[in-house]
């Protein structure tokens, strides 16, 4: 598919009646990716190098209502849609395996064997199989054992030419390709001289202590605000949060224990008073058995929920649209460094394996800005 750079581009999925793909431009990734993100139901596809969008009355209102000025249709929508996706999660999951399988599908396989041997993460797993899957059905026609690196080289510059892959996602492929190439045909002679591509280094987004306050205060429901209140207060990451079982809140120590995080490492986080205080709350009323926050069927509480949630808040807040659950994490460490914590403890806090991720804060920091003047104005003009 090919990306027109001015605009965001809907069209008709090729596989699915059921989705419409939309493809967004390297241009317009930084001031909407995070909002295309925000779309209830929306998957990547590396497969279409696109993002693949329920064919609902929800998506297209969301469309219209956040994005419409940048946006092309490609067709007609129809007017008779449903509000939501019904069929089950087994249907999606076989039109998936059929409708996108290679060639030499068995290659995916052994790929995915080594990764569950190395006991990756089963995100991680998900993530390398649809990058190295799009690369062997690019050549579909050829055993994967048999390309050379310069086929592997032409793939990846024709991804950043015609497809504005992002610099993360060719990393992405790169590795992918790597473990293939080395741990399931040993021939790392293919892969040893790919070029990584430079990491870009961004600032992390952030909310001041008056957006917060209004986010919190805009949910009404007591386990949608317990959510967000223990989001930020402990810097917790979004499957942290669904990840967490009663057992680990230590609350006559006023701390969190966070299990299996990033890394596979368990780690330590703060409670705050003012968070336990509307736990013990929420406990009462939806009486949890096993996973702090349960759905309502019972079960442990979906990401997706607590983005819906973040959604719904963010919008009567009136904060920033572009806005995700992760900002919290980086407000909590912000606002912490901005309050005098020791560097050291807030990686700690935040389970950063190095000091360098933890640093980028303080470029972000208000701390100690009020002392320095701009020398504009000590000019006499």
């Amino acid at each position: 598919m090919t990306i027109n750079s001015t605009k965001i581009i809907l069209k008709e999925h090729p596989f699915s009646s059921h989705h419409i793909c939309l493809l967004l431009p390297l241009e317009l990734k930084e001031h909407y990716k995070e909002l295309v993100k925000n779309i209830h139901g929306r998957r990547w596809s590396f497969e279409l190098m696109a993002w693949e969008l329920p064919y609902t009355q929800t998506t297209i209102r969301f469309i219209n209502h956040y994005l419409g000025e940048v946006v092309r249709w490609d067709f007609v929508p129809k007017s008779e849609l449903p509000i939501h996706l019904n069929f089950n999660k087994k249907a999606i999951k076989t039109f998936e395996k059929i409708e996108l399988k290679a060639n030499f599908e068995i290659a995916v396989v052994k790929l995915e064997e080594v990764l569950m041997l190395k006991r990756y993460s089963n995100s991680t797993i998900k993530s390398y199989k649809s990058a190295f899957r799009a690369f062997i059905m690019h050549y579909n026609h050829l055993r994967p054992s048999t390309l050379s690196t310069q086929q592997i080289n032409d793939y990846l510059l024709q991804c950043i030419k015609e497809k504005n892959i992002s610099e993360s996602h060719q990393s992405n492929i790169i590795s992918a390709l790597k473990m293939f190439y080395i741990a399931v045909v040993n021939q790392p002679e293919k892969v040893e001289k790919l070029y990584r591509p430079k990491p870009v280094n961004k600032l992390p987004n952030i909310l001041s202590e008056e957006e917060v306050t209004r986010l919190l205060n805009a949910n009404d429901n007591l386990k949608h605000k317990a959510i967000l209140m223990l989001i930020y207060s402990s810097g917790l990451r979004l499957g942290e949060v669904t990840n967490l079982q009663l057992t680990d809140i230590q609350s006559g120590i006023k701390r969190i224990l966070v299990r299996g995080a990033k890394g596979k490492k368990d780690r330590y986080t703060l409670l705050s008073e003012k968070a336990l205080k509307i736990l013990r709350e929420y406990a009462k009323v939806y009486r949890p058995v096993y996973w702090l926050f349960e759905g309502q069927t019972g079960g442990q509480y979906s990401e997706r929920s607590v983005q819906e949630i973040f959604i719904k808040a963010k919008i009567k807040a009136k904060i920033n649209q572009h806005a995700t659950t992760h900002w919290l994490r980086h407000s909590f460490a912000t606002h912490l460094l901005e309050k005098g914590v020791d560097l050291r403890y807030i990686q700690e806090l935040l389970g950063h394996e190095s000091s360098k991720t933890t640093e980028i804060y303080t470029h972000i920091t208000k701390k100690g800005w009020d002392g320095i003047k701009s020398p504009l104005d000590n000019l006499d003009i």
